[in-house]
Parts: structure tokens; sequence; C-alpha cells
């Protein structure tokens, strides 16, 4: 794995997948997320065995390729290394981020989910690249996660120095007000994996990131 010189870049509008059965309505939202802008995509797939996972991953690498988008596998560093993926994204009870960096090579970008300023140190100390912070507003896409609130995404952001993308119920009606406390990019499932018009929904929020970006330059 060699990581992207831009991959904090490639963080911005970071399009997570649903656990939808339909191999082919995947890879369609996802192309269609990527043709709107999308900079990075997770392949979350929780219900897949192995080798189902891995044929989606290989999908999933070349459609990020075409657009120049980071790849991420979420919790499985065998398919991570198995499809060539950028990198992978780990959860708190997922293998450890030191132990995905003995796999993976030093390379490898790997982020780590944080609920809180505890967790998100201690990912900091143990070498994540990033941080998935969240849940920032109630979601029904992962309704066992924690919810970490503003309040929690502002101290996070306070307190450590490694990018952090926010996730957890954003949507374009509230995704300015995460993307004004300075986080790296914003993570969505359903605000895109579920829209009417994937291309159309991920354009939408794109525009936001970007709107945001130039007025903190």
């Amino acid at each position: 794995m060699m990581r992207p010189a831009d991959w904090r870049d490639k963080l911005r509008l970071y399009v997570v997948t649903d656990e939808r059965p339909d191999a082919d309505s995947l890879l369609s939202a996802v192309a269609a997320a990527l043709a709107g802008g999308a900079t990075a995509v997770q392949l979350r797939r929780k219900q897949d065995l192995g080798r189902r996972f891995v044929e989606l991953g290989r999908a999933v690498r070349k459609l990020t390729r075409e657009h120049g988008a980071l790849f991420l596998v979420n919790d499985r560093v065998d398919v991570a290394f198995l499809v060539e993926a950028d990198g992978v994204h780990v959860g708190q009870d997922d293998i450890a981020c030191r132990d995905a960096r003995r796999i993976l090579g030093p390379d490898a970008i790997i982020g780590v989910s944080a609920e809180t300023l505890a967790e998100a140190r201690q990912a900091e100390r143990d070498g994540a690249d990033y941080l998935g912070v969240g849940a920032v507003f109630p979601t029904g896409s992962k309704p066992d996660a924690g919810l970490t609130g503003m309040g929690g995404l502002r101290e996070i952001m306070r307190s450590v120095n490694v990018p952090v993308v926010a996730i957890g119920g954003i949507t374009a009606d509230n995704a300015a007000e995460v993307l004004a406390c300075g986080v790296s990019g914003i993570a969505v499932v359903s605000a895109v994996m579920s829209a009417a018009d994937p291309r159309a929904a991920a354009a939408r929020l794109r525009t936001l990131v970007d709107e945001a970006r130039a007025a903190r330059a």
C-alpha cells in the first residue's frame, strides 16, 4: 500500500456503504456517489462472508481508482490487504490500530472510531491516521452508536492533532454546523446511500464541504 500524498484532503466527503443485499444496487449507488463528488468510500459489510466481501471490495476498488477517491474497508484487515485498499477503519471492538498497522504496513491509512475524548486520545497515541468521531446526531444507520454530540465533537477537535471526520446523522440540513467546527470531512451513510438520487445527494454535500473549506481558508 502506498498512501496518496493528498489523502487528508480526500477525507472531505466520506461515504460509508450500507448493508443492502443486492451487490449491483450497492455498486450502482457507490458509482453515483463518486460521480457526485464523494472523495472517499468505506466498504462496511458486517453480514458478508469473506469471499463475497473480497469480490465487492475489488469492485469498489476499481470504482474508487477511476474517480481518484480513497478506499477503506471497515474492520476486515485481511480484506483490505487482499483488495489493495488504501487502508482500513476499525472500531473500538475491532482489531486494534497497532495490530492493523503491523499487518498492513506503515503506508496504510488507518482510521479509528472514537465516541469520547478518552477514546480519541488513545487512538491518536496508538497511531491512528484519522478519527471517525460520532455519532454527532442520532442515526438510524447505526442505532447502537453512542451520542458524542456537537459538544463532544468540538472537545475532541480541540484535543487531537490528527484529522477528524464527523459521522452520525449528518445530512445536507445540518452539515454546515458540523463543518463549522473545522473537521477534515464528514462521513455519511443514509444521506447518500438511501437517497433517491445518490449522485445529486453527494453533489449537494460536496458543495457544502467545499464552501466551508473555502470560508475557512
